[in-house]
């Protein structure tokens, strides 16, 4: 399971980035992915990295402002958010995958099992 940390109130424009551990050396072996989830909404992905961390994705609607990393040494994977707008206000949680794919040599993380807490980032002036 994974634990994440470093959401907060921020204004619309400003930077955030946020924290995932894992709490057993296996989850090292796995592509982790970002999710971010709006109250009344579906659980949404916008990023997942591979397990080495050489190889990332992201949903359209992030894509150039965030960047997806992660330090197996640690066991941890991190989202620097950029430029956060209003509507992206939202708890952010992290998540192993089960499975990797490439579908027109993009990589498409599937099988997202273990939840954390998550982290909450409202994005408000």
């Amino acid at each position: 399971q994974f634990v994440e940390s470093g959401g907060g109130s921020v204004q619309p424009g400003e930077s955030l980035r946020l924290s995932c551990v894992g709490s057993s050396y296996s989850e090292g072996v796995y592509a982790i992915g970002w999710f971010r989830q709006v109250p009344g909404k579906e659980r949404e992905q916008i990023s997942c990295v591979s397990q080495e961390g050489s190889i990332t994705s992201y949903a359209s609607s992030v894509k150039g402002r965030f960047t997806i990393s992660r330090d197996t040494h640690k066991n941890t994977a991190y989202l620097q958010m950029d430029n956060l707008k209003t509507e992206e206000t939202a708890v952010y949680y992290c998540s192993s995958a089960q499975a990797t794919r490439y579908i027109g040599g993009i990589l498409e993380c599937i099988g997202f099992e273990s939840w954390g807490q998550g982290t909450q980032v409202p994005v408000s002036s």
